[in-house]
């Protein structure tokens, strides 16, 4: 007679970071058709691109997005603020 084998228990919880994009649009409080719709937009905003090999959203990435919007965190430089910037100390060096 066999011994009975019983379900693995979960140690610990696994909190994955990519996720298909039903899941990121639920973190989003969208539907998937609604956050398809929404993806141009989103894009134009610079919203995460999906990862090229699975095809899903990192949600750190989603997170810090959000928070550049809001506020919470400073803007990555672009090439017009870099240009400012040069221009600015140059300015300063006469």
């Amino acid at each position: 007679m066999r011994p009975q084998l019983s379900a693995p228990t979960i140690r610990f919880p696994v909190h994955p970071r990519l996720v298909p994009a039903v899941k990121a649009a639920r973190f989003l409080h969208l539907t998937l058709s609604e956050f398809n719709a929404a993806l141009p937009a989103l894009r134009a905003e610079h919203f995460p691109s999906a990862c090229r090999i699975t095809g899903h959203y990192d949600l750190v990435a989603i997170e810090a997005w959000q928070d550049r919007r809001s506020g919470l965190t400073k803007p990555t430089g672009t090439v017009a603020d870099t240009d400012a910037l040069i221009a600015e100390r140059l300015a300063k060096l006469g």
